[in-house]
């Protein structure tokens, strides 16, 4: 179980990634990031500056000048950045549960926001809406990200979780 927002160490690795990629400066990094999450989420300046500055203070990344662009701090990754982002690949990688705690967590709280008599947010016109019209919605836009990224039609799994967890040999804890 989750107690706060994204994985902790998800915005430094994303930001390795994309320097790997590429020298970048920090409102790019932003951008990109917002994308990769369709819209739906942009880390704030004052997590990724001090991110790239972090890394240029340890080494992992070094400013760049772009004489096309001198105003701005580009960061472009070094070799020990690149053992850094190896590192956090492998971090990342144990980290799948706690974004499914997340996306699932706050699905749970919107529908039962909309289907507990406990709870009495109000409608208001034109503006979301906590009932079954909108959480269909929520449900068939994950599953069509699920079909465009992996260019596969989604069926459905009938497995209870515990049963899940032990086909894939996935601790439930």
């Amino acid at each position: 179980m989750r107690k706060s927002g994204p994985p902790k160490g998800l915005i430094s690795y994303l930001v390795l990634e994309l320097l790997d990629e590429k020298p970048r400066y920090g409102y790019e990094i932003l951008k990109e990031i917002k994308e990769f999450s369709g819209g739906h989420w942009e880390p704030s300046y004052g997590s990724v500056y001090p991110i790239l500055y972090k890394f240029e203070e340890k080494g992992w990344a070094e400013r760049i000048e772009r004489e096309d662009e001198p105003d701005r701090k580009y960061f472009e990754l070094t070799d020990a950045g690149r053992e850094e982002l190896a590192e956090k690949r492998r971090e990342t990688g144990r980290k799948g549960r706690d974004f499914a705690d997340v996306i699932l967590g706050f699905y749970h709280l919107f529908a039962v926001i909309g289907t507990d008599d406990r709870f009495e947010a109000e409608d208001v016109e034109g503006a979301w809406r906590y009932h079954e019209t909108f959480s269909a919605w929520i449900v068939e836009q994950v599953i069509r990200h699920h079909e465009k990224y992996y260019d596969t039609e989604f069926d459905r799994i009938e497995e209870t979780p515990e049963e899940f967890y032990e086909k894939h040999g996935v601790d439930e804890e």
